[in-house]
């Protein structure tokens, strides 16, 4: 289990090791569901694997998850549970990843995320997948009463098939600020994003960041819901880099409710000449001008800190 020293939750396969923490109890999911009765009203039938995250106090550093595939065939499973509670603040850095290249994996999780009333979490995933993994992914995300999450997801390399759909609901004076950030190369990607404020004074912001680079495919389905009287916003821009790319955006606002407020905005296009060649002017390569360009149309990764220490993401991949 290289480079997973700092984790909570560690699942190569369905070898799993899980770390303790003060603030919180950490456990694999099919012995939360055994141990907590409670637990039965999120777990839809008894998780064969995955992680289970209970903050019940304000976390001192972030907790650590790390699930990866490193044999050749195998097909995971892992049901996610995470309660933060009351009043409390969290940060949670997740990684899902492939160790090799050509392993032909299948990576089919669901995870269920619940802030309690006035709680706070910030959710980092990093996902890299090999060229012939297949995975699907779900997030349901439910807030309570004035409680807010930041929730970052980053895929930098995409398997050959890859499916996602997040469901966000929000109550009264709550807030969500959702990232999606994708790049995708030899592969296809479809993803369908929610968010449903479903009280006064909800707020709730989706953003996405796809990039098209060459054989690849991207449907990008982005949808606020305002079933009561909140605020929301949708952001979707692509960056085509090959011929032989696609990216369908699809934004979509749909208002229930006549003192919500809805807004959206969408662009797919390709890095401008003007660019590039002012790049080039300075000194660099035409692919050392696109790689700045990428970088930058994707943002900066925020670094892990660990009782002090910084843990830069790509020592977990």
């Amino acid at each position: 289990m290289k480079n997973v020293g700092n984790a909570n939750y560690v699942q190569i396969d369905h070898e799993i090791q899980t770390h303790e923490n003060e603030e919180a109890i950490i456990l694999p999911s099919p012995d939360a569901y055994k141990r907590f009765k409670w637990t039965k009203e999120y777990f839809e039938e008894k998780p064969k694997e995955g992680y289970f995250i209970w903050v019940r106090k304000s976390l001192g550093h972030p907790l650590v998850t790390h699930i990866s595939i490193s044999s050749k065939n195998v097909s995971q499973n892992p049901i996610n549970l995470v309660v933060i509670e009351e009043n409390v603040n969290a940060e949670i850095y997740n990684v899902c990843n492939a160790l090799k290249k050509n392993l032909c994996g299948n990576h089919t999780g669901y995870s269920k995320i619940i802030l309690k009333e006035n709680s706070r979490l910030v959710m980092n995933h990093f996902h890299r997948w090999g060229k012939e993994d297949v995975v699907n992914s779900g997030l349901e995300i439910s807030l309570g009463k004035e409680s807010e999450i930041s929730e970052v997801y980053k895929c930098l390399e995409v398997p050959m098939e890859m499916k996602m759909e997040n469901n966000t609901y929000l109550k009264e004076g709550s807030s969500a600020n959702l990232v999606i950030t994708i790049l995708a190369k030899e592969g296809e990607v479809k993803m369908h994003d929610s968010t449903f404020l479903n009280g006064r004074e909800s707020r709730g912001i989706s953003r996405m960041r796809m990039i098209g680079d060459k054989k690849s495919r991207i449907v990008a389905h982005s949808r606020m819901i305002a079933n009561d009287a909140g605020t929301g916003h949708v952001d979707c821009m692509g960056l085509l880099l090959a011929k032989d790319s696609s990216i369908n955006a699809i934004p979509e606002l749909i208002n229930n409710n006549k003192d919500a407020s809805l807004t959206h905005e969408a662009s797919v296009g390709k890095i401008s000449e003007e660019v590039l060649n002012y790049l080039r002017s300075r000194g660099l390569t035409e692919d050392q001008a696109i790689d700045l360009v990428v970088a930058g149309f994707l943002g900066e990764e925020e670094p892990i800190t660990i009782e002090g220490r910084i843990v830069p993401s790509k020592s977990y991949m």
